[in-house]
């Protein structure tokens, strides 16, 4: 288990068990744990999310799958303690999404 820390200050908990899930609905990125880290600790920005949860965003121009694609990692705060959801490659990320924090 790694645990990574978020704009908010928050330990965020990234589990295999959570990994695999992320693998299965999204297999494109099996491999870029390093960039799920990146994502969390270094967004772009964070919207505001379904049911509690944040959704830290970051571009980057060269990705498994294509050019120019933001990585979205939806994860959750509770309290001192948080957990990744799941991630995944977008062409553009939800604008109608409230910004929480931004660079």
């Amino acid at each position: 288990m790694k645990t990574v820390v978020s704009v908010n200050g928050i330990p965020i908990r990234i589990t295999q068990e959570r990994l695999k899930h992320v693998y299965a609905g999204h297999p494109e990125i099996e491999g870029c744990e390093r960039w799920i880290e990146e994502t969390l600790k270094t967004p772009d920005l964070v919207l505001d999310g379904d049911n509690g949860a944040l959704l830290a965003v970051k571009k980057y121009l060269k990705t498994p799958i294509s050019e120019n694609k933001y990585l979205v990692v939806v994860y959750k705060e509770e309290g001192k303690d948080g957990f990744l959801i799941t991630a995944y490659f977008t062409r553009r990320y939800a604008k109608w999404r409230k910004i929480i924090w931004q660079r």
